[in-house]
């Protein structure tokens, strides 16, 4: 088993995310793609994916996702299991936390993938979110605040890890 975890990162901090992760995960398991080096279409090889993205402004995407948009449409993601997870700022941008993250997710999902690493919304401060769930009790991946929550950063992400690693293993059942 391979996951490939594909980020676009313009101030580094989705990177630093993306190497957390592969960290955490293990390198033997997690081989990381910058999509300005990358063309989306290599997450095809994978029957694992993450994807990353960071929310911009007032609910814009991150540059390299904003030219790599269009590309969403033609993959194929039937039979893949997809995670996903953004950054953004819940206090500069409390109105459009996370949106780059929902935008992406209402794009992916439409290419047949099992979606996984769904993340609770407790501990966050925001007014709204496209990123929501329909129950608006859950992200639609992990939510990192290195803005406002850096601390919590890494907790968030290991304990995503281990979420999503078990929600591979109970897929794979």
């Amino acid at each position: 088993m391979k996951i490939g975890l594909f980020y676009g990162s313009t101030t580094c901090y989705t990177e630093m995310a993306a190497e957390k992760i592969q960290a955490t995960m293990g390198a033997e398991l997690v081989e990381i793609f910058n999509i300005k080096d990358v063309a989306l279409a290599e997450c095809e090889a994978f029957d694992i994916i993450i994807f990353g993205i960071s929310t911009w402004d007032f609910g814009e995407l991150q540059e390299d996702w904003e030219s790599s948009w269009d590309d969403i449409e033609s993959l194929n993601l039937t039979d893949k299991v997809v995670a996903l997870y953004g950054l953004g700022d819940q206090q500069g941008y409390g109105e459009w936390f996370q949106d780059a993250l929902g935008m992406l997710h209402e794009q992916v999902i439409l290419r047949g993938p099992a979606i996984i690493g769904y993340w609770p919304n407790q501990g966050y401060e925001f007014s709204a979110s496209k990123a929501l769930t329909e129950d608006q009790q859950y992200f639609v991946g992990l939510a990192l605040d290195d803005e406002c929550q850096y601390d919590l950063s890494e907790q968030r992400i290991d304990q995503w890890c281990q979420q999503i690693l078990q929600e591979i293993i109970d897929l794979q059942a």
